[in-house]
């Protein structure tokens, strides 16, 4: 590998010159002809003309062509809570949201209410665990996405206490599509692919001591569960929503306005892997 300096860090003369061997590969195997490579850079460059802080065209691109989702299952542990896709739509610096806390706010649509406990692979509680949590509104759209939401909409931090609970009240997540106003959208038209995705939430949880994880939840009733554009559905994500009278919503847990109608309760633990 003449290209690489005798310098070069291992891993990055490993990485580099397998990429560039499969890349060559790639071209001799298709007969790729200049048209096609022109229109390979040009895909390239309309994914950079679109990137901006709210929207990450590159990364989009990995999700639908199922590359996030193979980092993710190389790298999930066997025991633990597996992880999947981070998106495109993921605010930093969320506010804190306390146990039982409210995300839904004003907005409109069935209440659910999702609680469960962080826990080790043994089952032991982990205390101090974070929880950052995001979805989209009732609209289908991240508050990156939609000018009518505030910058943390549907985002919280919750901290776990020494019992590892989790708790906090929102809106039923919708199933919704990803953009497909740019050059992500035209490869998937081009493959006969739907923008699709099922509806879920998203939690990054991290814990002194223990492995971050980047994960999603999905109803096991969502119509798009077995069709997700950018595959991020695992068999153990995969949870039930019970619809509950009001005479059943607990004690402690927050909600903008009176509950009137039944609610949805989840339950889904999380298990995080030691370092």
């Amino acid at each position: 590998m003449g290209y690489l300096s005798k310098d070069t860090d291992p891993r990055m003369r490993e990485i580099i010159g397998s990429l560039v061997k499969h890349l060559h590969d790639f071209a001799r195997e298709t007969n790729l002809t200049h048209d096609e490579w022109r229109a390979g850079i040009a895909f390239l460059e309309g994914c950079a003309a679109v990137e901006s802080e709210d929207r990450h065209e590159f990364v989009l691109a990995s999700d639908v062509l199922g590359l996030s989702s193979l980092v993710d299952m190389l790298h999930s542990s066997s025991d633990a809570t597996s992880s999947s896709v981070l998106g495109p739509f993921h605010v930093s610096g969320a506010p804190p949201l306390p146990f039982g806390g409210d995300m839904k706010r004003h907005y409109g649509g069935p209440v659910l209410l999702a609680e469960g406990v962080i826990r080790d692979t043994d089952g032991n509680p982990i205390s101090g665990a974070e929880l950052d949590i995001w979805q989209t509104a009732p609209n289908g759209m991240y508050a990156s996405q939609d000018e009518e939401q505030d910058t943390y909409s549907f985002h919280g931090l919750m901290t776990t206490g020494d019992d590892g609970k989790y708790a906090f009240t929102t809106v039923k997540p919708v199933e919704y599509t990803v953009p497909s106003d740019g050059p992500v959208g035209d490869i998937l038209r081009a493959c006969g692919r739907h923008p699709w995705r099922p509806s879920h939430l998203h939690y990054i949880v991290k814990a002194p001591g223990y492995r971050s994880l980047v994960t999603e939840i999905f109803p096991d009733d969502d119509p798009y569960l077995d069709q997700d554009t950018v595959f991020g559905v695992r068999d153990d994500l995969v949870m039930t929503y019970v619809e509950r009278p009001v005479s059943e919503f607990p004690d402690g847990i927050e909600l903008s306005g009176k509950i009137t109608e039944p609610f949805l309760h989840v339950k889904f633990d999380v298990k995080l892997a030691k370092v």
